[in-house]
């Protein structure tokens, strides 16, 4: 690949310190890269609405204001042209499956070498995946389990975000403020959400993304 091509990257993660590590592996290896960094993810969706075209997202699983697949189910549901790698401490096969059925790139573990960060991160630009070598990713998960994250695809951007405050437990009034919009423009997503899952309230909306997380819905650490 040649070095020298100008791409225009974003670096999606809470850790100032991993983000600067990350920064320096891939400016090392594109020195024209034009980087973005985000510790959030308002931060990450207001970039995005500002910069527009860009060439690659590098995104933590968990970081403010998301939790387990719901950033990635978003990314790729507003903005299916970016390529998104998660960059995760969870190395679990299950986890790294999971992602890449919801539409990502690739998968770096955040203990992997600087030299398979690049490599990684290359392979991508290249219009390839990218997952761990040394992970078996050849089992599938149970049928449940499958048809759970199709449903959770078929999900909108709005409907996604709707979803992750339900997970956090906030109310109606509370997410039509946060969102802008009215109660009734809410009510309608829930109701969607609820047809799209095939379940009957919030609560078992929640309780179905938590499943397809392994966990990470509520995993504080990324």
């Amino acid at each position: 690949m040649d070095t020298t091509t100008s791409f225009r990257l974003v670096i999606a993660d809470d850790h100032p310190l991993f983000r600067g590590a990350l920064r320096e592996a891939v400016s090392r290896q594109f020195p024209q890269a034009e980087l973005f960094e985000a510790g959030g993810f308002e931060d990450l969706q207001a970039l995005l609405e500002r910069e527009g075209d860009l060439d690659l997202i590098l995104l933590d699983l968990t970081m403010p204001g998301v939790r387990g697949f719901s950033g990635l189910m978003y990314l790729r549901a507003q903005y299916p042209g970016i390529p998104v790698v998660v960059v995760s401490a969870n190395e679990e096969a299950g986890v790294i499956r999971n992602c890449m059925e919801f539409g990502a790139s690739g998968f770096i573990p955040k203990t992997s070498a600087v030299e398979t960060m690049r490599e990684a991160v290359a392979a991508v630009l290249e219009g390839q995946t990218w997952t761990p070598p040394e992970v078996d990713l050849s089992g599938t998960s149970d049928k449940e389990t499958q048809a759970l994250v199709a449903r959770l695809a078929t999900l909108t951007p709005q409907q996604v975000r709707v979803l992750m405050m339900l997970s956090e437990g906030l109310l109606n009034k509370q997410i039509a403020y946060e969102l802008g919009v009215s109660e009734a423009t809410v009510k309608a997503h829930v109701s969607a959400i609820l047809q799209k899952l095939g379940v009957e309230s919030r609560t078992q909306a929640v309780i179905a993304a938590s499943k397809i997380e392994g966990g990470t819905w509520s995993q504080t650490a990324g």
